[in-house]
């Protein structure tokens, strides 16, 4: 298949380099020119080490020169970009598969970001052609062929079929699902719950408080995903926990590596600039914040994140208020 792959930051290049071992054409389009000179000359990603890209990759700057030919696009920039990006590929899309692996929530609208590139191309009715692919999924694991899975999601069961067999390879596993919206709703929210993972584990608590957090945080995800209407199976599957499990514990994990910079004393922008890639959970906060209050949703982790982030809680009065909280059952 010929693939056009918009971002050429670690997730979209590791993705790259694996569809292309795997028999597909790919182009590659960056937002800078010194960029995609760079990863064309040295065939190397700076954010991950260790991996040669394979030469047939091609890179541009043009949206013309990668989306010509294609069949399937690929949106991998940062989802404050999905709009503008698809706003810049409005008058070339000419009907392919749209597969979305970013991951969050539009600030502005609160939508999730397949309805954004939707709105954008201005295509209501394109819901067939639109895939999220998303799950436990580390860039730094993808580009060293270590074991993955995934799942492609799509309202249209063909289409999500279509882009299994085309993502799936000897060390990546994909399965399909048709909750377009909760597998991006656990996407989007997964990362908040790991930021406030990692600013407990830069606090110096331990591995209890950890695990509390994980599995409060996807009673969170799901209360949200249930309010609006997601299937509750999405939650319990590679998207949801699967999802929030390797993103809440790991430093190849940018939000949680932003989160412990947080809770050791660094303030927001300094753990930004330490960590010197796009912290999604950051970008994602307020809209996800609006929208459990739009929604009537008790989500007192992300409450309690917000009120750290946006106005200036200390840390660990933050984490008292969240045990402070009255007592209640686990079981809704």
């Amino acid at each position: 298949m010929n693939i056009a792959i918009l971002g050429a930051g670690t997730w979209g290049i590791a993705l790259g380099r694996m569809l292309s071992l795997t028999n597909n054409q790919v182009r590659v389009w960056s937002f800078s020119k010194q960029e995609a000179e760079q990863l064309d000359s040295t065939r190397t990603q700076k954010n991950l080490p260790g991996m040669i890209i394979p030469k047939k990759i091609s890179f541009s700057t043009s949206f013309e020169d990668t989306l010509k030919d294609s069949e399937l696009i690929l949106f991998a920039v940062p989802s404050s970009a999905i709009r503008s990006t698809a706003e810049n590929i409005k008058h070339l899309y000419k009907d392919q598969i749209i597969v979305c692996v970013s991951k969050g929530i539009e600030e502005k609208s609160s939508m999730i970001l397949t309805d954004v590139i939707k709105d954008a191309l201005d295509r209501p009715y394109l819901d067939s052609k639109l895939v999220a692919l998303s799950g436990p999924t580390h860039a730094e694991e993808v580009a060293k062929d270590m074991p993955t899975s995934i799942v492609s999601a799509c309202t249209d069961i063909k289409t999500a079929k279509i882009v299994q067999k085309v993502f799936s390879s000897p060390f990546m596993r994909v399965y399909t699902n048709t909750d377009i919206r909760g597998v991006e709703i656990c996407g989007a929210v997964k990362n908040i719950i790991a930021l406030a993972s990692g600013i407990s584990a830069g606090l110096g608590y331990g591995d209890n408080a950890k695990a509390a957090i994980i599995t409060r945080g996807i009673a969170e995800i799901k209360r949200l995903g249930l309010a609006l209407n997601c299937s509750e199976n999405t939650f319990n599957g590679l998207a949801g926990i699967g999802d929030l499990i390797v993103t809440a514990t790991s430093m190849h994990s940018r939000n949680y590596r932003c989160g412990l910079l947080i809770g050791q004393g660094y303030s927001v922008e300094e753990a930004k600039e330490k960590i010197g890639m796009v912290v999604e959970s950051l970008n994602s906060l307020k809209a996800i914040y609006d929208l459990a209050k739009d929604y009537d949703v008790e989500m007192p982790i992300v409450n309690a994140i917000y009120s750290v982030i946006y106005e200036g809680y200390d840390l660990k009065e933050a984490v008292n208020s969240l045990f402070n909280r009255r007592l209640k059952s686990e079981i809704e």
